[in-house]
C-alpha cells in the first residue's frame, strides 16, 4: 500500500458544506462542516457525509476510459448484487459461512482442471487479495523447499526471473531476503530469454518465474521453451530447478484462445501458477488465485490449520480478514460464462485491440512493438522521424480527454525506449475504441505542429508502470 504523511498546518481547513445539504436547516449544515484531518467532534448527517465524498471522488478518472489498469472495470448487475450480498462475509471463517468456502473450493478444481494439472484432486490451491499475494505465496513455498534441501546455512537464496516481471517480485526478493537475478532486454526482445535464465541457475536457485503475459508489452514469455532449459540444465548439472507461471493476465487468455499453448502444468517443471481472477477473471478487485501441482510443492510447514465445522481446514495466507464478495463474483463469473463464454468474451477483447492496434500503426507516427495477438494488450513508440513530440506527449493530451494511457521507459538494456502500452480490456468495446481513435487523430496535428517534445522529466511524467 502506498504510504503517507500526515498534513501539513497549512492545510487544515474543513470542507466545504453546501447550503443544500442541510436536511432540515440549510445553515445548519454550513455551521457543521466537518474537519479533513481529524474526526469532526460530532456526527455528520449521513446525506450530508455521502455527498462530500461523492462530490470529492468525481475528480478521479473514469475507470471505463483506464487503458493503463488491468484490471476489471464492468461486471453484470447480477454479480454486484451478490458482492453486495456477501461483502459483510469474513473469507477467513470457514466455519460461520461453510458455503462461501465451499465456492472456493470449487473455483481451485475448475482452474486446476483448466491448467490441465494431471491429477486435479492432488492440486494445492486458495484465493487471494490478488496476483501479488499469490505471487508472495509462491515465492515463499519455493524458498522453503530450498531451504529444506540447502546444507550451507551461509548460503543465500535467488530467484532467476526476467527484467520484465511485475513489481510485487521485487517486492517478494526484498522482503523476504533472496537475490533477484534478472534478465535483461536485449534488442527486440523484451522480455527472459530461456538460455540466458537457465545459465543464471546454481545450487541456491530456489526457481525461475516465467511471464504469460508481461505488463510492459503484453507478450508471452516462452514457458515450454524455459522449462526445455531447466531440462538440459538438470542433465548437464543435476540441478533440479522448479518453474513457477505468473499468470496474472495470461493463464485466464491463454486456455481459451490459445489452448494449443503448453505453458501450464503440462510441463512437469510447473510448479505453481497464479492469475488474477480480478484481471482477465473478469471480477471486480481484489481477488487472485494460487496453485501447486501437489502437496510436494507446497511445503506443509508453511500451511495452517483453522477448525471448519468441526474438522480440519489448511489455510495459506499473508492476510486474514477479507470480504467474501470477490471470490463468489469468481465463481458467480465461472457458472455464468463457462469455457465457450469466457472464449467469446476474450476473443472479442483481442480483436477489438487486434484492430485498434492495426489502426493505430496505419495513422503513420507510431511503430508498434506488440500487436494485441498475445495478451489483448499492445505497446507502441513513435515512428523514426517523429521529433516534435514523445509518447510522454500523447499520454498527456489524451488525459485531456479521459483517457488514461501509461507512457513509460522500458527497463536494462532498452532504457533508451519509451513507449505507450493500451490495455483492451472487456467493456472497452468496439465503440470505445473507435472514439479513441478519433481523440487520438485529433490530437496528432498539434502535436506535430510542436518544435519538440514538451517532456522534461521523463520519471515523473507518468505514474504508470504496470
Amino acid at each position: 500500500m502506498a504510504l503517507h504523511e500526515g498534513p501539513t498546518k497549512a492545510d487544515e481547513r474543513s470542507l466545504s458544506v453546501n447550503p443544500f445539504y442541510g436536511d432540515a436547516d440549510p445553515v445548519s449544515g454550513m455551521t457543521e462542516a466537518p474537519p479533513k484531518h481529524r474526526l469532526p467532534d460530532g456526527p455528520t448527517p449521513p446525506s450530508t457525509a455521502y455527498q462530500l465524498v461523492h462530490d470529492e471522488l468525481m475528480l478521479d478518472g473514469n475507470s471505463r476510459l483506464n487503458l493503463a489498469t488491468f484490471v476489471t472495470t464492468w461486471m453484470e448487475p447480477q454479480a454486484g448484487l451478490l458482492m453486495a450480498e456477501c461483502r459483510d462475509k469474513n473469507m477467513i471463517d470457514k466455519d460461520e459461512y461453510p458455503r462461501t468456502a465451499e465456492l472456493e473450493r470449487r473455483c481451485v478444481a475448475m482452474l486446476a482442471d483448466l491448467w490441465n494439472a494431471p491429477d486435479p484432486s492432488a492440486v494445492v490451491g486458495c484465493s487471494t487479495t490478488g496476483s501479488s499475494e499469490a505471487c508472495m505465496l509462491a515465492g515463499m513455498a519455493l524458498k522453503r523447499r530450498w531451504s529444506k534441501r540447502t546444507t550451507d546455512p551461509a548460503a543465500r537464496p535467488n530467484l532467476v526471473m526476467g527484467v520484465n516481471v511485475q513489481v510485487c517480485w521485487e517486492k517478494f526478493c526484498t522482503f523476504w531476503e533472496v537475490e533477484a537475478r534478472l534478465v535483461p532486454m536485449e534488442g527486440e526482445r523484451f522480455h527472459l530469454d530461456p538460455q540466458a535464465a537457465a545459465d543464471l541457475c546454481d545450487e541456491n536457485t530456489i526457481g525461475v518465474v516465467g511471464i504469460l503475459g508481461s505488463t510492459f508489452d503484453g507478450s508471452y514469455e516462452p514457458i515450454a521453451e524455459l522449462c526445455a532449459a531447466l531440462d538440459a540444465l538438470q542433465e548437464r548439472t543435476g540441478l533440479d530447478v522448479p518453474v513457477h507461471v505468473d499468470g496474472a493476465s495470461g493463464a485466464m487468455i491463454a486456455p481459451f484462445l490459445d489452448e494449443d499453448l503448453v505453458w501450464d502444468f503440462r510441463l512437469a517443471r510447473v510448479a505453481s501458477i497464479n492469475t488474477s481472477g480480478h484481471k482477465y477473471g473478469l471480477v471486480y478487485p481484489g481477488v487472485g488465485w494460487a496453485l501447486w501441482r501437489d502437496k510436494d510443492a507446497l511445503p506443509e510447514e508453511l500451511v495452517f490449520r483453522v477448525n471448519y465445522l468441526g474438522g480440519d481446514m489448511p489455510t495459506f495466507a499473508l492476510n486474514f480478514s477479507r470480504p467474501g464478495a470477490q471470490v463468489v463474483a469468481q465463481y458467480y463469473t465461472f457458472l455464468r460464462l463457462g469455457r465457450s463464454g469466457y472464449r467469446a468474451v476474450q476473443r472479442s477483447t483481442r480483436d477489438v485491440a487486434r484492430e485498434l492496434a492495426d489502426r493505430v500503426e496505419a495513422l503513420g507516427d507510431f511503430r508498434l512493438l506488440t500487436r494485441g495477438d498475445q495478451l489483448p494488450v499492445f505497446a507502441l513508440t513513435t515512428a523514426p522521424g517523429v521529433e516534435s513530440y514523445d509518447v510522454f506527449d500523447v499520454s498527456r493530451r489524451l488525459r485531456e480527454h479521459g483517457w488514461l494511457v501509461p507512457a513509460y521507459t522500458f527497463p536494462p538494456n532498452r532504457e533508451d525506449l519509451s513507449v505507450l502500452r493500451i490495455v483492451c480490456r472487456n467493456g472497452f468495446s468496439a465503440d470505445l475504441a473507435e472514439l479513441f481513435l478519433d481523440d487520438l487523430t485529433r490530437l496528432l496535428p498539434e502535436l506535430r505542429r510542436q518544435p519538440h517534445p514538451q517532456t522534461r522529466d521523463k520519471g515523473a511524467a507518468t505514474g504508470f508502470h504496470h
